[in-house]
């Protein structure tokens, strides 16, 4: 490590005590205050703590739009609702579900937050970008809510299948305005795809080599580069449906040589590795959770890592699975049943590692660990009714049926929301430096697990007796009202457990107890910082022995030593070994992403109404961008000045 402080050491510091050095760097990495420095934030502590709320917002809106649904169904041919209103409801909840939730808390929400402290940096890279994509992201909401708020919602499903969402058979915006939603989403996530690539790889602590990255970084690293594949899939298709429908293209019209099936290819190349993306950051928290209240390493750590890129790569080898009703050849058949079962490799290797993990360690029930148990009783279960949908004589019978649902729900609420409620458990002290109530937290969790039992366990029986899915009412003579009143008395036990676990966040802010740097005793290097950490995150740069940094540190671990503190300095390092390999300085706040992220939505909703609006709004987009990347004089002379990207 003498090796690392003579590569870093170029100027002696001008500070000579911890508090000057921190009062130096606090100035240098504060974010501006008032009205107008909420425009220019960049930090990724900040931005990180925007995506959170701002998609958990959206996970209130969309439930109870699922809440509007459960009182529809509740009772036989009723009228609460219109046919087409419930068409609306029920693609505005899977739409905002699957792209202003789920991604964007599993994967930018978290990643953006944590990654950067779990390597032991001061911010992301490409921090600009970052707060581009989530104006992005906030932009997409709103105008889809905006949207819906005027009767000119979505209303043919998260998936928006042609013809049905063709110029033929959806007249008016609503599938345009779906069609755009997915570009912005998208195009949020393949920026913080990308900055979250470049921090791990870069940016990562010395001494934090492959072998040393923690479960959870490895988590989003996958999740990345999934992102980087899968994404550009469901964006080439909605484009095409926009142009189908703005520009009169014809790539869905097979009478004049388009493809309908051709959209689904597209769309379900992105939607099954999404299910992948949106549980494998919810995997990762379980390991993270697990090693950390069973008090020793987490059991089989390279098998987790190969289990969590194996499912990487295999997740890109089932999307047919879900046109198997489509009439397809019966040896793609075969090859997809094959390739939907094989996925269980890697999901088995993992729940056998963490379960060798709580049997040989010491464990301690709290309530993060309360919901991480809750996990594998869920996620099992939805794993397991998987392998039904996956043969293809059972996916035929129960296609299109409320079975599906139950499936789909027991995957991604067991694989997202169980964990994410853990993470909240486990890093609101880190977060906000204060702790949350642990009784509060057990009633949330066991209200919770109740009511999504109540209420999506029936819908397997509803399945199998032949209730499709997607209808706004049925026949009272069907045979479905019993199952559907208990369905809904189901969803009144999740808004109370969410409802508690609302009141304990407000609770504790107010009154909580001040959480000390790491409450948990637990191993990463996001508890090396105070809760919750200062803008620079890190006084010293931290140095890594181990995969668990603080466990496995030795008693005289170095730190980095050597770094410029009157400007936003950070220490490169190599990709295999983080062997540091140099220094680069990160950009200031500045509201040009703010800017860019308007113009582009203006673009955007434009494009909808008419397609010239792309080369009107690419003008002033080019101005922002210009004014986004322009160097001042002082930037300019300082790195010329002090060489930073010399390697060393």
């Amino acid at each position: 490590m003498n090796e690392q402080h003579v590569v870093i050491a170029e100027e002696s510091y001008t500070t000579t005590s911890d508090a000057e050095r921190a009062a130096q760097l606090a100035k240098v990495w504060a974010e501006p205050s008032g009205f107008l420095g909420w425009f220019k934030a960049v930090h990724h502590t900040t931005i990180g703590k925007r995506y959170m709320v701002t998609a958990f917002g959206f996970f209130l809106a969309a439930g109870l739009l699922a809440g509007a649904m459960r009182l529809q169904l509740a009772f036989p041919e009723a009228h609460i609702m219109s046919p087409d209103l419930y068409n609306q409801v029920f693609t505005m909840h899977g739409s905002v579900m699957m792209f202003l939730f789920a991604v964007p808390m599993m994967f930018e929400a978290l990643s953006v937050y944590f990654v950067p402290l779990m390597v032991g940096t001061r911010n992301i890279a490409f921090p600009r970008l970052n707060a581009f994509s989530y104006y992005l992201f906030l932009f997409a909401g709103l105008m889809l809510f905006a949207f819906f708020f005027v009767n000119s919602g979505p209303d043919r499903g998260w998936f928006s299948y042609v013809p049905l969402s063709g110029p033929d058979y959806a007249p008016g915006k609503r599938a345009d305005i779906w069609a755009q939603l997915i570009t912005f989403t998208e195009i949020s996530g393949l920026c913080v795809a990308v900055e979250v690539i470049v921090t791990v790889f870069k940016l990562r602590a010395p001494g934090m080599s492959l072998n040393r990255i923690p479960i959870f970084v490895w988590g989003e690293v996958v999740t990345s580069f999934m992102v980087i594949f899968a994404m550009p899939g469901v964006v080439v298709a909605s484009t095409m449906l926009l142009l189908d429908r703005t520009a009169s293209t014809q790539f869905f019209n097979p009478a004049v040589g388009g493809d309908v099936l051709l959209f689904q290819h597209l769309f379900w190349w992105f939607g099954h590795p999404e299910v992948y993306i949106i549980f494998i950051p919810g995997t990762a928290i379980v390991s993270t959770i697990a090693a950390t209240f069973s008090r020793r390493h987490v059991f089989g750590y390279m098998a987790l890592v190969l289990s969590l890129i194996a499912t990487g790569f295999i997740a890109f080898g089932l999307w047919v699975h879900h046109m198997f009703a489509t009439g397809i050849p019966q040896m793609s058949e075969g090859f997809f049943t094959a390739a939907s079962m094989m996925i269980a490799i890697p999901a088995g290797t993992q729940i056998f590692c963490w379960l060798a993990t709580i049997l040989t360690g010491k464990v301690v029930l709290k309530t993060p660990m309360w919901w991480v148990l809750g996990f594998f009783f869920v996620f099992i279960i939805g794993g397991m009714t998987g392998i039904f949908v996956a043969s293809v004589p059972v996916d035929l019978q129960v296609h299109d049926t409320y079975f599906v649902v139950a499936h789909f729900h027991y995957v991604l609420i067991g694989g997202a929301v169980f964990p994410m409620f853990g993470a909240f458990a486990y890093w609101f002290p880190k977060l906000t430096g204060r702790m949350l109530s642990e009784m509060l937290g057990l009633w949330s969790f066991w209200l919770f697990t109740i009511g999504f039992n109540i209420t999506f366990f029936p819908m397997h029986i509803l399945g199998l007796r032949g209730m499709p899915r997607r209808v706004y009412t049925y026949p009272a003579d069907a045979g479905w009202t019993a199952l559907n009143q208990i369905e809904s008395v189901g969803y009144i036990f999740l808004f109370l457990g969410v409802a508690v676990f609302l009141y304990n966040v407000w609770h504790s802010l107010r009154r909580g107890e001040m959480a000390p740097a790491n409450p948990w005793q637990a191993g990463g290097l996001e508890w090396a910082t105070a809760s919750p950490p200062a803008t620079y995150n890190f006084l010293n740069m931290p140095t890594v022995n181990g995969s668990e940094p603080l466990w496995d540190a030795l008693p005289d671990q170095p730190v980095v030593s050597g770094m410029h503190e009157d400007v936003r300095e950070i220490v490169t390092t190599r990709i295999l070994d983080a062997e540091p390999e140099g220094r680069d300085e990160m950009p200031g706040p500045t509201a040009w992403p703010f800017i860019a992220a308007v113009v582009t939505t203006a673009l955007f909703i434009g494009s909808i109404f008419r397609p010239i609006a792309v080369s009107i709004g690419a003008i002033p987009l080019a101005i922002a961008l210009i004014g986004w990347f322009w160097p001042t004089r002082e930037e300019s002379q300082r790195r010329a000045r002090r060489n930073i990207w010399e390697q060393s």
